[in-house]
This record gives C-alpha cells, structure tokens and sequence, in this order.
C-alpha cells in the first residue's frame, strides 16, 4: 500500500466500523431526500400505473406494489427525450438521478414526462447540483431547485422544489465513505450529517409536481 493512503485507508476503516451494529438506511446523499419522497408517498399508501425512468427502483418501491403497475422504462431501451407511450397513460411517473444524464434538452425531457401523465397525476423527479461529475453514460447538466420549478412550470401545482446537502458531504467523499449507509442513531455523527442542511450547498436537488 501506498503510505501516502494510509491515513484515508485507517479513516475509512474507522468510520466503516463506527457504523457497525446500528440499523441503518440509505447513504448520506439519499439519506434525507429519500426520506422527504418517502413521506409524500405515504408509506406506500399510493398507487396506480407507474412509469419509472431508468433504473428509478427506490422510488417505484415507496408504491403498494400490490395495487401498482410498474411499467420499467429504462436507457438505452427507452429515451426520455421520446417516450413510446400514449398522452395521460401514467398517475405517476418516477425519475430518480437521471435527468443530469440526459444528452439533450432537460426541457424536452421533462414535458415528455407531463406528456404520458394522466390529469392529476404525479411526477417525483430527484437530480443534483454539488456532486462530482459522473457519466452514465455521459454528464450534462446541474440543476438548483429553481431550475427544477421553472422546468416544471407547465405543471398545475409544485408539491416540493427542495434541495438537501452541506459542506461535510465532500469531506466523506474524500474519505471514500460516501456510500456506506448511514446509521438511523440520531446521535450518530453520520446521522447528524446526512440530515443536516445547508441550503446553500444542496448535492442532490428533487421536485415533486401534480399535472
């Protein structure tokens, strides 16, 4: 090993073991977002047909799967830029970290969205702004949760346009521990930083809005 990598390596060990024997949840960029959309969904009390974007698997699974149909649409299959399904076919369609990866216009993406949702229905809709770059397949944009309202400004109600992170975030990035889940101990140190917020650094950046 390289010394110079001694001090991350025994870092990240000593986090990873400070983690162990607590319940625990998503990591500490999912850890507060996931659990405002989780609130929405109502602890899957909703349902209905729903459309989930490429590989949007956490969010599609906040709906009673026994009342739901989840119709899969996932890249390169299926483009979100032109979606083969037919106007207001959908109560909820579901985009969770996909929108940045989008090669063309975010705009075009989003109305397509609201195209294939029925009257009423709902789009859940999560990306980032302070995150490193990172192609899958490639990296295009950053949204703020502005940005994300005036994307959605064809729609007839904005539910939540919220922004979660802080400075402490990129410290565990640098410690290769970003995506170890986070203990639910409130008085956990990597509770305490997966759920507080600065709104002047938001990672991940989310948008909830009714057709």
């Amino acid at each position: 090993m390289d010394p110079k990598g001694w001090p991350r390596e025994l870092l990240k060990r000593a986090i990873k073991l400070s983690t162990r024997g607590f319940q625990c949840g998503w990591h500490v960029t999912r850890y507060t977002m996931y659990r405002r959309l989780s609130a929405f969904m109502g602890d899957q009390t909703r349902f209905g047909r729903v459309l989930s974007i490429s590989e949007s698997n956490v969010l599609h699974g906040m709906f009673d799967a026994k009342r739901s149909q989840i119709v899969v649409a996932n890249y390169p299959e299926y483009n979100v830029l032109s979606l083969p399904f037919a106007d207001g076919s959908f109560d909820y369609v579901v985009c969770d970290q996909v929108l940045e990866h989008v090669e063309g216009s975010a705009q075009q993406a989003v109305d397509e969205q609201h195209r294939v949702l029925k009257p009423g229905g709902w789009l859940v809709l999560t990306t980032c702004l302070m995150n490193p770059i990172h192609g899958a397949p490639g990296d295009f944009w950053r949204f703020t949760p502005d940005g994300l309202k005036y994307l959605c400004r064809g729609f007839r109600h904005i539910e939540q346009a919220e922004g979660w992170g802080n400075p402490w975030v990129h410290l565990l990035d640098v410690a290769g521990v970003r995506g170890i889940p986070i203990p639910h101990a409130r008085y956990h140190p990597l509770n305490k930083i997966a759920t507080y917020n600065d709104p002047r650094w938001p990672v991940m950046t989310w948008v909830i809005a009714e057709k």
